[in-house]
């Protein structure tokens, strides 16, 4: 008797030792849960770190968010822009001021400031701004090269991807010499693409460098759904440092042509042509001097089918002007040209045609 009473004690001394334990144990797991946690020293930013922040502290002043407002009411348009000289000249795209009414650009430190359109270039899908009533200091972002760019080479982006401003992305190089459709069936030709993550609201702003330089204009993205997919494409900065000083000084960029309007890709691809078909020549224009001949459907005529400019193959609009634009503005091309089933060759003085 006496020896299972002294079991059943020790099995009541050890339950209640369990629960005092445990009681005393979940205690200190909720005092200790209600406590900070010590932290643990990081130690130094890397060499990279260092790098990326340096870059973004210096680049992001010359970096703005434009603001676009439309003919009717609602329609708005935002983007990026590139701070370019220290009179108030603001470089972006095209297609983020194209029909604006309202310009307004909301500085570094959130000032928001009014500003007047300069000029547009859509063949490039470019555009400056000036602003209006400028009381800062502005930065001037630094001014890099395109032609020596690499494959592979680091890049930097800064913008305002749906209207988060001052976001910076990071990628590489990954090709070059593309050609991007622009306005029109012109092409901007030794187009950039990178990785950096490019969105909605990145229109406009820069592409940099590793040494904080602007190397390119971002400018659109090949996506599905309209998210970055990490193909983005920029204008080559050398193109940019030709285009915008002619944008500040004359508000457009002369552009180079002889007075024709073509019949689509689409089109004559179905219709089994190999040259650029011409629908239209417009009179008094370098073409009608020429004796060039468009379309012509009463008598159910073909048009003129150019198949060179200066010994050179072309296919499309963008190729054509592309060679035109080679030639330049004043000097004659020679074109290749089907009439009828037979070649000849045809003269032509390339002019400004805006």
């Amino acid at each position: 008797m006496g020896g299972k009473f002294g079991r059943y004690a020790l099995i009541w001394i050890l339950l209640l030792l369990s629960v005092y334990l445990g009681d005393r144990l979940i205690r200190n797991v909720v005092l200790t849960a209600e406590e900070p946690r010590a932290v643990t020293a990081r130690g130094s930013l890397s060499d990279l770190e260092r790098s990326n922040i340096e870059l973004f502290q210096n680049a992001s002043p010359s970096v703005v968010y434009i603001l676009a407002e439309g003919g009717r009411p609602g329609e708005a348009a935002a983007g990026s822009g590139i701070v370019w000289d220290r009179a108030g000249h603001i470089v972006t795209n095209h297609h983020v001021i194209e029909g604006a009414r309202r310009v307004a650009v909301r500085m570094d430190d959130g000032t928001l400031l009014p500003a007047q359109i300069v000029g547009s270039a859509p063949d490039y899908d470019l555009a400056v701004v000036r602003l209006g009533e400028n009381r800062q200091t502005l930065t001037p972002i630094p001014i890099g090269s395109s032609t020596d760019l690499k494959v592979g080479q680091a890049t930097f982006e800064i913008g305002n991807p749906f209207g988060l401003s001052r976001t910076l992305t990071t990628g590489v190089v990954s090709a070059l010499n593309r050609r991007l459709p622009t306005a029109q069936g012109r092409e901007v030709r030794g187009a950039i693409q990178t990785d950096a993550a490019i969105n909605p609201g990145n229109s406009g702003g820069p592409l940099l460098d590793s040494a904080g330089r602007l190397i390119g204009v971002n400018t659109a993205i090949y996506s599905e759904n309209g998210g970055s997919v990490g193909v983005g494409f920029a204008v080559p900065v050398d193109i940019v440092n030709r285009i915008v000083p002619q944008l500040i000084r004359d508000g457009r960029v002369p552009r180079p042509g002889i007075g024709i309007a073509a019949l689509d890709e689409e089109a004559t691809a179905r219709q089994g042509i190999d040259g650029l078909a011409i629908v239209r020549v417009t009179p008094g224009s370098p073409a009608a001097r020429a004796g060039l001949r468009g379309l012509d459907l009463d008598r159910g005529r073909l048009g003129d089918i150019i198949a060179k400019v200066n010994g050179e193959d072309v296919h499309t609009s963008a190729e054509f002007a592309a060679a035109l634009d080679k030639v330049g503005i004043g000097n004659v091309a020679r074109l290749t040209v089907i009439r009828d089933g037979r070649p000849m060759e045809v003269s032509v003085t390339v002019a400004d045609m805006p």
